[in-house]
């Protein structure tokens, strides 16, 4: 059963929305305000968020800031109608944007489309004999299972997602480590040079001169 979590401060228009998910076969979770979203998404797997924009404590854009390495799909639910406010929410990296009122059935519809797109784009992911089923958190190479860590786990999976794409020690702390300020550079190193050993990826795995590594396939 899909778990999404709904991000609304109007108690009624939260209640109507948990109810249409309800009925519809989805978990829904309510949240009520920006702070405590983002540590339920921290804390939590989530299929889906449904965001408000205006929210106390944190609104839903900068939200997204928060909670964009954790890759989960975001339809915002705003009265903020505005040309301006859709774009800004799109760019912001959210799937869809839905001006309120809207109609359950429309919502429903929008969900289903994002988390068909979604499990279709990012439930498997392989480079060369390697394959990541990200819906079991499962890592083979040849067919054969690999044990990984949580964050040699993190690490491949960004790596796969951003192929051929130098990215620096400082860009993989913020996605992979969270504080990335008290992390020294050199567990990076040490993680890369773990995989490289478990995955076979000496010749892709590549450094990169005082930047960070690069996948090449």
């Amino acid at each position: 059963m899909p778990r999404i979590l709904v991000v609304e401060d109007d108690p009624t228009i939260s209640k109507l929305i948990s109810a249409s998910l309800k009925i519809s076969g989805y978990e829904s979770t309510p949240c009520f305000n920006g702070g405590d979203a983002v540590h339920m998404i921290r804390n939590n797997d989530f299929d889906l968020i449904l965001l408000d924009v205006m929210l106390p404590g944190m609104d839903g854009f900068e939200i997204m800031e928060n909670i964009r390495r954790y890759e989960v799909p975001v339809i915002f639910l705003t009265a903020k109608g505005d040309v301006d406010s859709r774009v800004k929410g799109l760019k912001s990296g959210a799937e869809d944007y839905i001006v309120k009122p809207f109609e359950p059935l429309e919502l429903l519809a929008r969900i289903e489309i994002v988390l068909r797109r979604y499990h279709r784009d990012r439930r498997v992911l392989d480079f060369r004999d390697i394959v990541v089923n990200m819906e079991e958190r499962s890592v083979r190479r040849g067919g054969e299972l690999v044990e990984l860590t949580p964050k040699e786990y993190e690490l491949l999976v960004l790596f796969l997602k951003h192929p051929n794409v130098a990215l620096s020690r400082d860009k993989i702390l913020d996605d992979v480590w969270e504080c990335s300020a008290n992390i020294e550079t050199r567990t990076v190193d040490n993680h890369v040079q773990r995989l490289r050993k478990k995955l076979g990826l000496e010749e892709c795995l590549k450094t990169v001169f005082k930047v960070g590594y690069r996948l090449e396939g």
